[in-house]
């Protein structure tokens, strides 16, 4: 006999007990309200029984079985740090109410009597579920508090620092996965749910391309989540007022006092105008480029032809393009080459050199 059968047995029997003890006041409520109400007190008793143990048969597993059914699965897929923040926030939702239940216990009855045990129950149900539902924000929080209590005030952690905001361009780009894992980057890393939304959008895009781009970065965001060296919180964290995502981005980290991860351009822009501080990758990558200087010698490989006339183009390893002056005869070939000049543009380094050996 499983559980939801049983369920309905038990309360068809006692819904039926009290439909046989209701039988008789319902039957003198129908003669009061009906002179010549027709049937005997025990047929409507009866009929009490009867229509209240259907009742029970039908409601009894939808006020038993499936809620604890319902509570177990959602349970059973929470993780062990939302179930620890909901009992966190139910203690200290029970402690509000028992500072609360004595003052609300001295209004006028009834409502001295039934207030306290509906503080209880308000109070407890809106702490349970206020701090499961923000599991991460608030681990998170507690995290940075602790972080300024080892650090004794530290002026960095007190402006929001060991908080960094993830743009949607930092996502799709994929090399933050590898800057999380060399440590390069401090604190938690809080990504919006405007920004989650925004990589969904392009994830789910019509172009193969975009589409391609978004789904790699749901896969950077997965693996950054899986990553112990990196804490990653999806929060729901918004502005008012504001729709687009640069600008809610902006204003979030003037707010939090904490900068912005992103190689977006023009956001970048935006946000220094603003005074909000930026972690470009871009930079980053410019910044620790292999230095040449003019004169220098390296290898390339010659891998297409140049814009100009006998123009070879090659890439170093970390992406520089490297544009061989003569180079064209030397296509799919590995040489030796000079280094002539060296032009910073806003796409990039690149570098212009000629063959070691004319």
């Amino acid at each position: 006999m499983n559980a939801v059968l049983l369920s309905r047995i038990i309360g068809a029997v006692i819904f039926g007990i009290i439909g046989f003890f209701s039988g008789t006041p319902i039957h003198n409520y129908l003669i009061s309200f009906w002179a010549t109400y027709p049937l005997t007190n025990g047929i409507t008793v009866v009929i009490c029984i009867i229509l209240f143990m259907l009742i029970g048969y039908i409601i009894s597993p939808w006020i038993s079985v499936k809620p604890v059914e319902a509570l177990s699965k959602s349970l059973g897929k929470s993780s062990p740090q939302a179930l620890f923040s909901g009992l966190i926030g139910l203690i200290i939702s029970l402690i509000i109410s028992a500072l609360l239940a004595y003052p609300v216990s001295l209004l006028p009855k009834p409502f001295g009597q039934i207030m306290p045990l509906a503080v209880v129950v308000v109070f407890g149900y809106l702490g349970l579920t206020l701090f499961y539902s923000r599991s991460q924000e608030f681990l998170g929080l507690f995290r940075s508090f602790s972080n300024k209590i080892s650090a004794k005030g530290s002026r960095t952690q007190i402006d929001g620092e060991h908080w960094v905001l993830v743009d949607t361009s930092a996502i799709i780009d994929g090399r933050i996965a590898d800057i999380a894992k060399t440590g390069f980057l401090p604190g938690t890393l809080i990504v919006p749910r405007f920004v989650l939304n925004e990589l969904q959008y392009v994830s789910d895009s019509a172009d193969s391309m975009r589409r391609q781009r978004g789904r790699r970065g749901m896969d950077v965001l997965t693996e950054l989540q899986n990553d112990d060296k990196t804490s990653v919180i999806i929060s729901d964290i918004d502005v008012e007022g504001v729709r687009e995502v640069d600008d809610r981005l902006v204003v979030l980290a003037r707010q939090m006092r904490c900068p912005i991860l992103t190689n977006d351009y023009n956001l970048n822009r935006i946000a220094e105008l603003q005074g909000v501080r930026v972690l470009n990758i871009n930079d980053l990558a410019n910044a620790v480029k292999v230095i040449l200087l003019p004169g220098e010698s390296f290898n390339v490989r010659v891998i297409q032809e140049g814009k100009e006339s006998n123009q070879g183009v090659g890439y170093m390893d970390d992406g520089t393009m490297v544009v061989v002056e003569n180079g064209q005869r030397y296509l799919n070939k590995e040489i030796t080459v000079i280094v002539t000049k060296i032009l910073q543009t806003s796409a990039g380094r690149m570098i212009f050199a000629k063959r070691e050996v004319e």
